[in-house]
């Protein structure tokens, strides 16, 4: 595939350094987004600036997309001025977080078009994209996954997960459902902590040399908690579309998730009071607003 074209939808937070690793292999990028300082920058590097996602399709083998909800990776791929209208794709491979019904439904209306879909979300935050360290989950028939997995493994390291569109997002709801569930728990016990007299970085040495670990403690509360920056990378607008996506997954196949439930509503407390654009640590300062106190360095 290393004489292909590429083309890439949406090039902004993710989109951007993943585009960034592919122009430095050297490869030729058309690149697509409604921002167009996004686009400009690209194409300072060398990628090339397209009208529309049509038009990135009418020039590239392989479409890439990295775009926020549901609703637009249904418009971009399948609407008026989509991939599907293009003339040279082959196969389209989407980083979204969608869900796997969305995911069928894109699927399967490019595989009428002839277009194979790879259903391919990523984990590892912007910093994973940049290093090319992501998690990149995909679900697709596996001649498909053949084509793509040493393109696939500029951005990381690769999951196969099954042959089904959908299967790769259920991985990644899962996935998140976890992530935010560590971050509120841990905030809890934080905020509690402080408040009985606790130092808080002494807490969080304790808890990272036990059993009460995880991604919250290790991470996120030194890099953007303790510091009081709230900008470890992650909007809550969009964790809270995650665990939305994951709970009705979880209810339509007949499993209850309480836990989950109440990570759903936290992060509707949090996107209700500090917008859906905030970091999604921003979950601590809703506790620490109950608790009283502030977890900080």
């Amino acid at each position: 595939m290393q004489d292909e074209s590429l083309g890439f939808v949406g090039v902004g937070r993710m989109g951007g350094p993943m585009t960034h690793r592919l122009l430095d292999a050297g490869r030729t990028v058309h690149v697509f987004d409604r921002s167009e300082a996004a686009v400009a920058e690209l194409a300072q590097r060398g990628a090339r600036a397209a009208a529309s996602a049509a038009d990135v399709a009418n020039n590239a083998d392989t479409v890439f997309l990295s775009l926020p909800d549901p609703e637009i990776v249904q418009h971009v791929a399948l609407g008026p001025g989509g991939v599907i209208e293009g003339t040279r794709v082959k196969r389209v491979v989407d980083f979204s977080t969608i869900g796997p019904r969305t995911a069928g439904i894109v699927g399967d209306a490019l595989a009428a078009r002839g277009i194979a879909y790879v259903d391919a979300p990523v984990s590892g935050g912007v910093a994973g994209a940049t290093n090319g360290t992501l998690a990149v989950m995909v679900a697709c028939p596996k001649p498909v996954y053949e084509a793509v997995e040493t393109l696939l493994k500029t951005f990381g390291k690769v999951f196969h997960l099954g042959e089904k569109p959908g299967q790769a997002q259920t991985m990644k709801l899962a996935n998140n459902l976890l992530a935010a569930a560590a971050l509120v728990v841990s905030s809890e016990a934080m905020v509690m902590g402080v408040k009985a007299g606790l130092d808080p970085q002494t807490m969080l040495d304790v808890i990272n040399a036990g059993s009460g670990r995880n991604s919250a403690t290790q991470d996120k509360f030194p890099r953007a908690i303790l510091p009081g920056t709230f900008d470890f990378g992650f909007a809550t607008g969009l964790s809270y579309k995650d665990v939305r996506l994951c709970i009705d997954e979880a209810e339509t196949l007949g499993v209850p998730m309480v836990v989950g439930a109440a990570v759903r509503e936290m992060l509707a407390v949090t996107n209700a009071v500090y917008g859906g654009d905030s970091d999604f640590t921003s979950i601590c300062r809703v506790i620490e607003t109950w608790g009283g106190v502030q977890v900080r360095g």
